[in-house]
């Protein structure tokens, strides 16, 4: 199911920002795109939170309704390694080949370091930097002599010309006035379904920074749906893949009324 939307704001009423939401994999998303469909891609991918070591070997911990690491309602987050990392390299590989850029920001935490580090070294061809994104403060750790994970990586891909630190095509800041590291707080989601959120202003500052206004962005991991409405706030278009479909109703019923025709066609 596919839902073009476009934003409540007034500020943007007399123009077509077109918004769709595809409620399915964002890997049959994908797959309907061309190359360099969009100017770049903005996400934060599931953590893998639920997976655990015990007696050094990976095992999946029991599931239960508790804030600490239970982010998703209806999704375990607790792939096995080797499938989180190749679900994860397949969905970078295509966002590399339909984005000009990509913003990718993971946490390094229990279910998901090892596959990050490989991922890292991967696709290293085409890691243009890295970007630190500082919380303020850590989530103590659930276990003793574990550091508190205050700090998360943006990494920043390019199809093109990755092997140099200038953003010649894409960079709207002048010199020495963007820094590596984001301090930005915490946000608070808009819903129970989905409480592992960014908040608006890393979104914020990726568009100001790399984007142009009507520039289309693609969030492979929508969620509650940060991405597309910042961008609606900054006059960019965006689409985006979802496969809970409590969290696309929830983007509809509180951000987005219905309008104009689909972009990517796909089956209701």
């Amino acid at each position: 199911m596919s839902y073009t939307l476009r934003s409540k704001h007034d500020r943007f009423a007399d123009k077509e920002i077109h918004n769709r939401i595809y409620n399915e994999s964002c890997l049959d998303t994908l797959a309907r795109m061309s190359d360099d469909d969009v100017s770049l891609s903005i996400t934060s991918p599931p953590y893998n939170m639920n997976l655990r070591i015990r007696n050094g070997k990976y095992c999946s911990r029991q599931i239960v309704k508790e804030e600490f690491s239970t982010k998703y309602e209806g999704f375990d987050d607790n792939l096995p390694i080797d499938e989180y990392n190749e679900f994860h390299s397949k969905v970078l590989s295509e966002l590399i080949r339909v984005s000009g850029l990509v913003f990718y920001n993971v946490s390094i935490v229990t279910g998901s370091k090892r596959s990050v580090f490989k991922m890292i070294g991967d696709f290293h061809e085409y890691l243009k930097d890295i970007i630190v994104w500082d919380k303020g403060h850590g989530q103590p750790a659930m276990q003793e002599q574990v550091l508190n994970r205050r700090t998360e990586l943006i990494l920043v891909f390019a199809n093109e010309n990755a092997i140099s630190r200038q953003f010649k095509t894409y960079g709207r800041f002048a010199r020495g006035t963007l820094s590596d590291l984001w301090e930005i707080p915490r946000q608070r989601s808009t819903s129970s379904k989905n409480i592992a959120v960014f908040p608006e202003e890393l979104v914020r500052q990726i568009l100001v920074n790399f984007t142009v206004e009507s520039d289309l962005v693609y969030d492979p991991f929508l969620g509650t749906g940060t991405t597309m409405r910042v961008c609606n706030d900054y006059g960019r278009e965006c689409i985006g893949s979802e496969i809970n479909p409590d969290l696309v109703e929830h983007i509809i019923d509180n951000w987005m009324i219905y309008t104009y025709p689909q972009r990517y066609p796909a089956d209701a």
